[in-house]
């Protein structure tokens, strides 16, 4: 019997589901047993007695995976790995999968909500309307986006459908990645560019790219300094990307117009984290693209990767294929 643990987080208070349909359904229909198992920040060694996991926040680690056990496949709830240690489950035979189609849409069409949002100072004249500012609202002036340039960085499956919808917006398109060709670039109808270049001639600047060592603080003070004083960044991606301080600085002293957050270098983030108070930034809890689409979609597709494992074929979207030759995963074809 293949069995699945799923990770307590999945669960409200009341012992609920709070993502709606993710597909639990399916390991049912297909003789599939799965169980919630309680919350913990790290996973510890005896989740690895599952064949399966599918995890939403928690870290999987070394320890996690070192105990031997029944483990095959840690299916993430989303796109990003960084909390899961991939060495040490490729180490171990355990594939690790993400679920990129999933989160495509909902996420890219997150990060168009935070440019419409700052282009327009949404929040600025809610709080006008809600406060009897009215006499305000010339003060607050939006920006028009015809013309304007959109700088992606990381033009991955998230960061070329943000570039597909804001086509019809009239934007100047252009990327930094030093993974894409210009060909490849061209094709979305973006203009590859240094990372330099797109700091200093982009209106809004978006990070669509993973966190890696590489990428970690990727823009720091000196990075941010390039940027025009009526630039604005928006980050849908991960916290540490940007050197936080170093943005909440920049900020401070009009160095950027306004910034667009999802994410922070600690989450939750602290209530009192100075981000907080600024006018120019929006913010919300990681959470901007959850919706049912987004949950239906991320869930079947870590479900299926699941099923696979099961049923003795490779999952799509494995981060470390190089685990498939280890004995463990010997059952699987199709690798």
């Amino acid at each position: 019997m293949f069995r699945v643990g799923v990770t307590g987080d999945f669960l409200k208070p009341d012992g609920s589901c709070g993502f709606g349909d993710i597909g639990l359904e399916q390991l049912t229909a297909a003789g599939v047993e799965w169980e919630f198992f309680p919350f913990a920040r790290e996973l510890p060694p005896e989740a690895s007695d599952y064949d399966g996991l599918l995890v939403l926040a928690p870290s999987v680690t070394a320890q996690t995976v070192a105990g031997g056990g029944n483990l095959k496949v840690v299916a993430r709830f989303g796109v990003g790995y960084d909390s899961v240690d991939v060495a040490a489950c490729t180490a171990a035979g355990v594939l690790v999968t993400i679920t990129p189609d999933g989160v495509r849409r909902p996420v890219a069409t997150a990060a168009l909500t935070l440019i419409l949002a700052l282009a327009h100072k949404l929040v600025i004249k809610d709080r006008l309307t809600r406060t009897g500012r009215w006499t305000e609202r010339l003060d607050h002036t939006g920006v028009g986006l015809t013309g304007r340039t959109l700088g992606i960085i990381g033009l991955g499956n998230i960061g070329r459908d943000l570039a597909r919808l804001t086509q019809p917006l009239d934007m100047r398109l252009q990327a930094a990645d030093p993974w894409i060709t210009p060909d490849a670039a061209r094709n979305t109808g973006v203009e590859l560019v240094p990372l330099d270049d797109l700091l200093q001639t982009s209106d809004f600047v978006c990070i669509t790219c993973a966190l890696t060592p590489e990428t970690k603080h990727l823009l720091n003070a000196d990075k941010l300094r390039l940027m025009k004083p009526t630039a604005f960044l928006v980050n849908i991606a991960r916290g540490p990307i940007v050197d936080q301080a170093a943005l909440t600085r920049a900020l401070q002293a009009g160095q950027i117009a306004g910034a667009g957050l999802d994410v922070f270098d600690v989450e939750p983030v602290p209530a009192t984290e100075a981000l907080l108070s600024l006018e120019n930034v929006i913010v919300a809890p990681h959470s901007l693209c959850w919706t049912d689409e987004c949950f239906r979609l991320i869930g079947h597709s870590a479900i299926r990767s699941l099923l696979d494992v099961a049923a003795g074929r490779a999952p799509q979207n494995i981060v470390n294929r190089e685990a498939l030759p280890h004995p463990r995963l010997a059952h699987l074809v199709g690798k």
